[in-house]
């Protein structure tokens, strides 16, 4: 008979499943290094949720006014200066953003870095960065 088989494969690859599901991380944090004498450190956290990823970025060092900051493509010795995802500007070294239907997988193993830049005036001008690994 077929069945006991065919449940066995089942109970098998419904487990699996699930084991690759929990394999993947909730949450990352990423340790944020202070670039151009800026003084910001800290960390951004990417979180999983339902809707999205949730990026909050919480710096110390960081001024009063906006800083654009965004994921970018590379890592931060070797960053592509087009960003892939704009993020809420970090305002006193805060910021929160999530990306709507974006998965953290897609960010993981090193290929995109979280960047802030001095201002809008000043975008050439990194002040901090963290690798997402």
């Amino acid at each position: 008979m077929l069945v006991k088989p065919v449940l066995g494969a089942l109970v098998i690859s419904s487990l699996l499943g699930s084991a690759a599901i929990a394999a993947s991380p909730a949450s990352v944090t990423v340790k944020m290094h202070a670039q151009n004498g800026s003084g910001e450190n800290g960390t951004a956290t990417l979180t999983q949720l339902p809707a999205g990823v949730k990026v909050v970025v919480d710096l110390t060092g960081a001024p009063a006014t906006d800083q654009p900051t965004h994921i970018h493509p590379g890592t931060c010795a070797k960053l592509n200066p087009k960003p892939e995802y704009p993020l809420s500007p970090s305002v006193n070294g805060k910021s929160t953003t999530v990306l709507k239907g974006m998965k953290l997988s897609s960010l993981l193993g090193g290929m995109y870095s979280v960047n802030v830049h001095k201002s809008s005036d000043d975008l050439k001008t990194y002040v901090s960065c963290g690798v997402i690994k």
